[in-house]
């Protein structure tokens, strides 16, 4: 599909802990705005997706290394003058200015907020996901939401994914992200 659009390539993080959304929300982003998807699951080392299967949280030093090819997803597409959109979990600042220096600077995040009750249910109602429903508690405690972060986008989820997509294209538009 020829890239459409007039203004600069951007890289976007989708971000939230686990059963926000990431993937479904970072897929109809993509096509909306014609860019490429890359689902940050399938980055991560094969021992991170052992431990997490197993219910175990990861680690910072379980992370940097996948945080580090996320960053070098990004900003090669960057380089080729293309934009990317990456789901992750970017949960704490410091992972979040880590992948802003991968790019240069030029990211933008859409982080995904919900309650504890609807992630929890949206967690058990997905199916084949190596992310176990125990984890969730975990990641809520590690979240550093990125209030008053620049570059970022806060979407409720308590909504349709067609409204879900709608906000953050909306909120996007305004950094000037647009098709």
């Amino acid at each position: 599909m020829p890239d459409m659009r007039m203004n600069k390539p951007h890289a976007i993080i989708v971000m939230g802990v686990s059963g926000c959304g990431k993937s479904s929300v970072g897929e109809k982003l993509a096509e909306a705005l014609h860019l490429h998807f890359v689902e940050g699951d399938a980055l991560h080392p094969a021992s991170n997706v052992e431990k997490m299967s197993k219910g175990i949280p990861l680690t910072d030093e379980d992370r940097m290394p996948w945080l580090d090819r996320i960053g070098e997803e990004m900003k090669a597409s960057l380089a080729k003058g293309e934009g990317i959109i990456v789901s992750c979990s970017a949960l704490k600042r410091i992972y979040r200015d880590r992948l802003r220096a991968a790019t240069g600077g030029t990211l933008f995040f859409v982080y995904l907020e919900g309650s504890k009750a609807l992630l929890t249910r949206r967690m058990g109602e997905r199916k084949g996901h190596f992310m176990p429903t125990s984890l969730l508690e975990s990641q809520l405690a590690t979240l550093e939401v990125p209030t008053r972060e620049q570059g970022v986008v806060t979407v409720d989820i308590d909504d349709t994914m067609e409204g879900i997509t709608a906000t953050a294209l909306r909120d996007l538009a305004e950094f000037g992200v647009t098709a």
